[in-house]
């Protein structure tokens, strides 16, 4: 089984402590900005980064929706790591200043992958796919703490 990663980011016309913290708000920001991809969102532990429960399911393709039960961290300032109980799959996010007001807001996903003929096109599509949802959760932020 070879790992799969998706990854994208983003400038934000905010400061890096503003998009962390709208980021790590699981209880009031981040389920208005995940995209139609996501359902059945809800914190049950926590709700403000560290020590945080959420779930999600995720339709990342019009077959394939994960059941995602995250555990969240955060193992240095201005990252956010999610670890599915579900699977193996692992979202880090990274905030970063990128000059006066502004911020780098980076995800990457890593997971198993399948082996074989089916293995082979998930490393190659679901990266994109996945990369797509990340993005527009990105713009999605953006949004909301560039008001």
């Amino acid at each position: 089984m070879a790992q799969v990663e998706a990854t994208t980011e983003r400038i934000i016309a905010a400061d890096p402590e503003a998009v962390f913290d709208a980021l790590a708000d699981y209880t009031e920001v981040r389920g208005k900005i995940l995209p139609g991809q996501y359902s059945e969102y809800e914190v049950r532990e926590g709700g403000d980064g560290e020590g945080t429960l959420v779930h999600w399911k995720l339709q990342a393709t019009s077959k394939r929706v994960r059941d995602c039960l995250l555990e969240v961290t955060e193992p240095t300032d201005g990252q956010l790591v999610e670890k599915d109980r579900n699977s193996s799959m692992v979202t880090t996010w990274t905030v970063t200043p990128a000059g006066e007001g502004k911020s780098r807001a980076a995800v990457s996903t890593v997971w198993d992958g399948a082996g074989g003929i089916g293995g082979f096109f998930e490393r190659t599509f679901a990266p994109k796919g996945l990369a797509r949802i990340h993005d527009e959760l990105l713009q999605n932020l953006a949004t909301e703490v560039e008001k």
